[in-house]
């Protein structure tokens, strides 16, 4: 191992380290050097001398020693020295009260028996400050304001010895602004206020206060604008400038009045005619006022005063424009309102009033200057019918019929009424419609209807309308015949009423209708001995038939919808009444009657055949009435053949028979007119 070395000297210049001198000792590579402090120590190696132990407690007293070290091992200790480390540096905590000023303060330092703090401009201009103090503050003043410090302070021992030192850099705060000036603009009620910069200012403020209001602006220029300023208010504006250390002062206020505002309450009186008198309530700050008033012909007039009213002539039928503005030394107030008054317009005249239908008057006019609508009132009777429009012309509808009117027209502006009205007109409407309140049948083809009279003086023309033509009658009472209506046809019914003001609309339509007509033509046709087969022609209005014939034996009955019908139960030699009654869809009947119908004669009975020979036959039947001829009639297909007893025979015979073919025989009562018999029984013959 090396030699043990020899410590020349051990020094503390800082609070954490002590730094070590000693001799080379021959063959050693390293050093370790040993800080002890009571039970605790600090080894640090090192390659030479000096050697710094760090990692110390500030004001300590250590032992210090030196060991020297090579591959063969370590010496002995060298003989210690007793060495204390330095003071620790004062934390210092700085701001910059005022403009001018800086405040240092710091937490005690152990072992420290005063501390010295010294303060230089940091761009070097300027002398230094320095201050020796035992307590843990003080201020520097008389400084420049916005301007950098750099600021160190150490604390010493009661040897006077320095510790650690501390800097620490600070600005003061800027001194206020200088040379503030406010420019207004009136028009967008906004300032711009302005001022030269000052020293070490980073940022502006800029507050605009009017009581309990406050605007405020920020900005690192050395301009603000100052939107949204209120009219007749005045605001006091100050400055103040801001750096990292603090801020200034504010400057002094400079007083700014904005513009006044736009007069309110006002009012526009026409206190006697011609005469209009404009007024408004005071505005703060307002200096004089003037007035403005513009007719709608484009005429302009004004007035300037301090008061708060103004008189202006005026004519009627114009609607004037008025705008009132204040105004001080900050310029004109914002555009008010603008009022328009317009005077009572002229009255309407060279008016007319004609009928356009029997409850409605159109009436026209000329225009009148100022009239925004007019309105035309018609009174009569206990109503009054009026109309409004923009137009110079109006239509009355649902006037009273048959009632005298008064029409008068009024020109109407919204600002100011009505005017007084021109001479009325003077006219009557035409008749009421009268009210059909019954139709009865007087008689064949005539009409009654009557109405209900509600007019004075009146002509009453009741009308029946329908595919067949019209009809008229009138009266001036209550009621009228209309004659000669044809049958089964439909009509409508309606009555007007005629005076000198006019023809009243037609009352509502009665629906009449006339009994079906009979039909011209009726046949009858016998079927069989007890069916007879009827047709006629169809009956104009007629919808359903009934067809009757009746007898003392008996009576047979139809009801169609068609024009022929088959009736059975017809008994053989009877004379029938014919009878048939056309009946309409309403259910009007009419009955008609025809000629008398006799049916055919019976057919005989229990006819029987006998051979007379190889060529002729008997025939025999029985009879009910001898007075009746009957005819037999043989058919084959080699031959007809008939015969007719003499009066008052029940047989015939019919010889020259061909033989050897098949015959049906027919015997029937002889018909005065018309074809044979068809439908009486047969029997064959061989």
């Amino acid at each position: 191992a090396p030699d043990t070395p020899v410590i020349d000297q051990a020094y503390s210049k800082l609070s954490n380290s002590i730094t070590v001198e000693w001799r080379a000792v021959p063959g050693a590579t390293n050093y370790m050097l040993t800080a002890q402090d009571g039970d605790s120590f600090v080894e640090t190696i090192v390659k030479n001398s000096p050697g710094t132990v760090t990692g110390l407690k500030p004001a300590t007293l250590y032992r210090i020693t030196v060991r020297s070290i090579n591959s063969g091992g370590k010496s002995q200790p060298s003989p210690f020295r007793k060495v204390k480390t330095v003071l620790a540096a004062p934390i210092l905590s700085v701001h910059s009260p005022s403009c001018d000023s800086i405040a240092v303060s710091w937490k005690a330092v152990h072992m420290a028996a005063g501390f010295s703090v010294s303060l230089v401009r940091s761009d070097g201009l300027g002398r230094m400050l320095k201050q020796n103090t035992t307590n843990t503050s003080l201020i520097f003043t008389n400084l420049d304001p916005g301007t950098l410090y750099t600021i160190k302070a150490y604390a010493w021992n009661a040897n006077g010895m320095p510790g650690d030192d501390f800097t620490y850099n600070q600005r003061t705060s800027p001194n206020a602004p200088v040379d503030v000036k406010v420019a207004f603009n009136s028009g967008a009620l906004r300032a711009v206020v302005s001022w030269m910069p000052t020293e070490g200012a980073l940022t502006y403020s800029v507050t605009v206060s009017s009581g309990l209001l406050k605007l405020r602006c920020n900005t690192s220029s050395a301009s603000c604008m100052v939107p949204s300023l209120h009219c007749s208010s005045e605001y006091y504006v100050s400055v103040t400038a801001y750096n990292d250390a603090g801020s200034s002062e504010p400057t002094e206020a400079v007083s700014l009045k904005t513009i006044p505002c736009a007069p309110v309450n006002i009012s526009i009186e026409e206190d006697e005619p011609g005469h209009l008198l404009v007024s408004w309530s005071s505005v703060s700050l307002g200096h004089y006022y003037v007035v403005f008033v513009k007719s709608d012909d484009g005429l302009e007039v004004h007035c300037n005063t301090s008061h708060t009213q103004c008189h202006f002539q005026s004519d009627c039928g114009f609607t004037y424009f008025i705008s009132v503005f204040a105004y001080n030394k900050a310029g004109q107030s914002p555009s008010g309102d603008v009022l328009n008054y317009t005077t009572a317009p002229c009255c309407p005249s060279d008016f007319r009033a004609v009928f356009i239908s029997s409850d409605t008057v159109r009436v026209t006019w000329a225009p009148v200057r100022g009239a925004d609508l007019y309105e035309t009132r018609a009174a009569g009777g206990s109503s009054v019918v009026f109309c409004r429009d923009t137009a110079t012309a109006c239509t009355l509808s649902a006037l009273q019929c048959s009632t005298p009117y008064t029409i008068t027209v009024y020109s109407f502006s919204e600002a100011r009424g009505c005017s007084s009205s021109c001479a009325p007109q003077y006219v009557a409407t035409a008749p009421c419609s009268p009210e059909i309140k019954n139709i009865s049948k007087e008689g064949l083809s005539v009409i009654s209807v009557q109405w209900q009279p509600n007019n004075e003086e009146a002509m009453y023309v009741v009308t029946a309308r329908g595919e067949a033509g019209l009809w008229h009658c009138t009266s001036t009472r209550n009621s009228c015949s209309l004659m000669d209506l044809p049958c089964g046809s439909a009509f409508s019914v309606s009555a007007i009423a005629r005076s000198p003001a006019g023809q009243s609309l037609p009352s509502y339509s009665i629906p009449l209708e006339t009994a079906p007509c009979c039909p011209n033509d009726l046949i009858l046709t016998q079927v069989t001995q007890s069916v007879t087969n009827i047709s006629w022609s169809v009956g104009r209005g007629a919808q359903t038939y009934v067809t009757t014939l009746e007898s003392p034996k008996g009576q047979a009955k139809c009801h169609t919808l068609q024009t022929y019908c088959l009736l059975g139960c017809i008994t053989c030699g009877t004379n029938y009444t014919v009878s048939l009654r056309a009946i309409s869809e309403t259910g009007l009947t009419s009955s008609c009657t025809y000629q008398g119908y006799s049916s055919s004669a019976c057919c005989p009975s229990g006819v029987k055949l006998y051979r007379l020979s190889n060529n002729g036959i008997r025939v025999f039947w029985r009879v009910s009435d001898e007075t009746i001829k009957y005819n037999a009639d043989l058919h084959g297909s080699k031959g007809n053949f008939s015969c007719t007893p003499s009066s008052g025979l029940s047989h015939c015979d019919i010889t020259k028979i061909p033989c050897g073919d098949v015959y049906t025989v027919v015997v029937a009562p002889v018909t005065d007119k018309g074809p044979k018999l068809t439908f009486c029984p047969k029997k064959i013959y061989s």
